[in-house]
């Protein structure tokens, strides 16, 4: 591992659509953010909507007709990789604290690992949205040429001040909780009340103050919990629906080690500074997309990828596009996202 420590038989799930060539050089690769599974669209083993249904398949942005599509479930998570969820074959029981310090440099060497698995040696193109585009760079730079085409998305060189604070009271919130117990919760126990407050703080900056202005205004809800100071407005009521359903899909120890990896990656480390990491990269194409109306990967960060990589040699397509989704954008506002990634991918 980056930081020192290993991981014994580790495991990565990952999902696949399309078909690899004969000259196995059409493979794209998307590293996903904090949270998602591999499982970004449906398929005949698993029909259910994927998280990025909307973008890959058939005919779509990312076209499952034209490339070999892999997705991998970060390492460190608990969609089926090894984290500190999983158990640890040394002990029997389940790693805990006892998971080696992550790092984001670690998730690239592990998809690199499942790439060379898969008997690719080269990919055709490098996806990443949020931590996966610091995830995707972070392989970038460890694999010269490997990935000579990027697409990079609502991510970031480093974390900025305000992004580590976030993440910084979310991981305090979780770790706060009584039945947090140092990592060592019991799996019918987990800290789910500082877990809930976590992941409202994130909802919270995955959005844009001008969305929740125009979707919520100051509608109340149509029955307000009863107590003191409890839910009474439309916002209150979205933020708690968005905590039920993530709070006991996710292990709150793997939210701790990916989050904090998210604030240790600077792709800096790799260079001395960002524009030479970048240049590092042997990249020949480029697609690096933000929002204006994103707080936590603000679109100055974005451009500082593209000046770099331009500045490096590379062909670079940036946009700045006019969603007021905020960070989670990507995810929902496919009408602005999907044109210029299947222009993209289309001219490789």
């Amino acid at each position: 591992m980056h930081r020192g420590g290993s991981l014994h038989a580790a495991h990565l799930a990952y999902e696949t659509w399309g078909n690899l060539n004969a000259r196995a050089d059409n493979a794209l690769l998307i590293l996903t953010g904090l949270s998602p599974s591999a499982h970004a669209a449906s398929s005949p083993e698993d029909p259910s909507p994927g998280w990025w249904e909307a973008m890959i398949g058939p005919g779509k942005a990312i076209d499952s007709n034209r490339y070999f599509i892999i997705c991998v479930n970060s390492l460190g998570s608990c969609k089926g990789s090894t984290g500190a969820a999983s158990i640890n074959p040394g002990t029997g029981k389940p790693y805990q604290l006892d998971y080696p310090e992550l790092c984001l440099e670690d998730i690239a060497v592990s998809a690199h690992e499942l790439v060379r698995h898969l008997g690719i040696s080269r990919l055709r193109a490098l996806v990443g949205p949020s931590m996966g585009g610091m995830s995707s760079l972070a392989f970038a730079v460890l694999y010269p040429g490997m990935a000579p085409n990027l697409v990079l998305i609502s991510t970031a060189p480093h974390s900025l001040p305000f992004a580590t604070a976030i993440r910084s009271l979310q991981r305090e919130c979780i770790r706060r909780d009584p039945r947090w117990l140092d990592g060592r919760y019991a799996a019918d126990a987990w800290p789910e009340q500082g877990f809930r407050l976590a992941r409202k703080l994130g909802m919270v900056t995955y959005r844009s103050a001008h969305e929740w202005r125009g979707r919520f205004g100051r509608k109340r809800v149509s029955e307000p919990a009863r107590g003191a100071f409890e839910r009474e407005f439309e916002v209150e009521a979205y933020l708690d629906a968005h905590a039920d359903r993530f709070v006991g899909s996710f292990d709150p120890n793997c939210y701790l080690y990916l989050s904090r990896a998210m604030d240790w990656f600077d792709l800096a480390d790799h260079g001395g500074d960002v524009d030479n990491a970048l240049g590092q990269m042997q990249v020949k194409r480029a697609l690096v997309i933000g929002v204006p109306s994103d707080i936590l990967f603000p679109i100055e960060q974005q451009r500082e990828i593209a000046e770099g990589l331009r500045s490096a040699g590379a062909v670079v397509d940036f946009f700045a596009l006019p969603s007021i989704q905020g960070h989670d954008s990507f995810l929902v506002d496919f009408e602005r996202f999907a044109p210029p990634v299947a222009d993209f991918l289309g001219c490789l």
